[in-house]
């Protein structure tokens, strides 16, 4: 008697250089990303970070210029994708500045699906403004397709405790939308920028770009440590970016889809607006690796993880600190 196949789960990435401060052409893309992503039969599709509004130009604003920008999680733009959703019968994550119930700001994202249920995360690790604050907590819930999904937006991604806390929440698969790639980053062998020249000048040399891109200043600077968060806890990472210009700073998209045994099953070396899609084969999860790694805790000794140590900073300072860390 054949076996029955393996739950699958047709998903999709995108790369896309969002105008600033302009929701509503930043909707138009979204829309007709998501039109084609579910025309070729994708259930979800993951776009970047603050997708609705741009980024890193963001940094620049007064806090009353970002409450201007800001929308509440039932504002027009994500009633706009969760009506989008709906019709197309697709779920759909977008990133956007949120003014939250208690007056604050959040940087958000918010998966609309199908059936009219709405699930939103606020960025735990916010370092972007200091109007702007941390979540406080992390964000797992139930979908239409029996897969239990998670998210961690950007710098989220880069603390391993969060992912490992999103697995034992009992997410399968994690939904990272990012803006990064080309940062300045302060450390030596870290991120630098990407000349904005190569930007500027992709079509007459397009394979300059791409090389920056796929260079120590974007992909090969995520292979060191992203495939890891999937391979450690046996999940399904469905990596999104900005792509091209964000304020001063060229992001590498990078876009790209990696399986719980952290091999990369779809990716994109296009230095522009793609989808990347895949089918993600549930059935791997089981046996994975991680899955197998996490059985073998011993949580008794782990409760220095959840112990100050005295040398804590909030997100933002130690995102921009110049100082060493002391050992």
């Amino acid at each position: 008697m054949p076996q029955p196949a393996h739950p699958t789960l047709r998903a999709s990435t995108v790369q896309f250089e969002a105008v600033p401060d302009r929701p509503d052409l930043n909707l138009k893309t979204i829309r007709r990303l998501a039109t084609q992503a579910a025309e070729e039969g994708t259930q979800l599709v993951v776009f970047p970070e603050m997708c609705l509004l741009g980024y890193w130009h963001l940094r620049r604003q007064t806090t009353q210029r970002l409450k201007e920008l800001a929308q509440p999680e039932d504002g027009a733009g994500v009633r706009t994708v969760s009506s989008l959703a709906q019709e197309l019968g697709v779920g759909i994550g977008v990133g956007y500045l949120e003014e939250g119930s208690d007056g604050r700001l959040y940087n958000s994202y918010t998966v609309c699906l199908p059936d009219g249920t709405q699930h939103t995360h606020r960025k735990i690790h916010a370092f972007e403004h200091q109007g702007i604050e941390s979540g406080s907590q992390f964000t797992v819930f139930d979908t239409p397709w029996d897969v239990r999904i998670g998210i961690l937006i950007c710098w989220d991604n880069n603390l391993v405790e969060n992912v490992r806390a999103t697995a034992l929440l009992g997410a399968t698969v994690l939904l990272a939308p990012h803006q990064t790639g080309g940062t300045n980053s302060r450390s030596p062998r870290g991120m630098k920028p990407i000349p904005a020249a190569l930007w500027e000048n992709r079509g007459a040399d397009p394979l300059a770009i791409q090389a920056a891109f796929r260079g120590p200043h974007g992909r090969e600077w995520l292979m060191r440590w992203l495939p890891a968060r999937a391979h450690d806890n046996g999940i399904f990472v469905l990596f999104s970016n900005g792509v091209g210009r964000d304020d001063d700073e060229i992001r590498t998209g990078n876009a790209m889809i990696i399986d719980p045994y952290g091999a990369i099953i779809a990716e994109t070396s296009v230095a522009g607006e793609a989808i990347v899609s895949a089918d993600l084969d549930l059935g791997l999860i089981p046996l994975s690796t991680g899955r197998r790694w996490i059985r073998g805790r011993r949580p008794e000794l782990y409760a220095i993880l959840s112990q100050p140590k005295g040398n804590e900073l909030n997100p933002r300072a130690a995102r921009f600190s110049p100082d060493p860390v002391a050992i």
